[in-house]
């Protein structure tokens, strides 16, 4: 199988491709949009500020190539937030897979730190990527922003509010936590990505 991971200016990418190895796959990273396209799965991961890494997809036309692919997508943490329509997080303009806004993270009181940083658990799972995962198991974040809960969902989280921790649209994936840094629930994640049957 080939597993492409995107290429562009995020931060945290190799600790996928590490992931990956463990799972037995060696991914390519690469900008190419003839190597993306002819991936039989294709990673979008990374951390990052929403406008700056928006403006390099735009200039490499990687927005273009993301829109368009027909495999298997998924997005991790930057990735989800760069799916949706919109983000606050530089007032900018998104790819638009999702019809979703992301919003950052409001303290409500005095120990609600932000970013949302740490494990939480998962909740009101739906679709093939959580094959296996039961409610309540505990995933790895690093956030200021998230994606309220919308049709897309396919699970929940609760920080200061409930908010989107997964989301799935046609052959397109994401993820607001880390399955990468997940422990064996996120292994179980990443293996249920490879073997979606499309």
């Amino acid at each position: 199988m080939k597993v492409a991971i995107v290429k562009y200016n995020a931060g945290n990418i190799y600790s996928v491709v590490n992931a990956m190895k463990r799972l037995g796959i060696t991914p390519e990273v690469t900008d190419s949009p003839e190597r993306l396209m002819q991936a039989d799965r294709v990673l979008f991961p990374g951390q990052g500020e929403a406008k700056s890494t928006m403006n390099y997809l735009h200039e490499h036309r990687l927005d273009e190539v993301i829109r368009g692919l027909k495999q298997p997508v998924l997005g991790i943490c930057i990735g989800q937030q760069l799916m949706c329509r919109h983000s606050e997080e530089g007032n900018v303009d998104c790819l638009g897979i999702f019809d979703a806004e992301v919003k950052r993270f409001k303290p409500q009181r005095h120990e609600d730190k932000v970013p949302h940083m740490g494990w939480n658990s998962l909740s009101e799972l739906k679709g093939p990527l959580f094959k296996g995962i039961k409610e309540g198991e505990f995933v790895y974040f690093v956030h200021s922003f998230y994606v309220p809960t919308n049709s897309f969902t396919t699970a929940t989280s609760d920080y200061i509010i409930p908010f989107s921790a997964a989301m799935q649209k046609d052959n397109f994936y994401a993820t607001q936590f880390h399955p990468e840094k997940s422990g064996n629930i996120g292994k179980r994640i990443l293996q249920n990505f490879l073997e979606l049957d499309l």
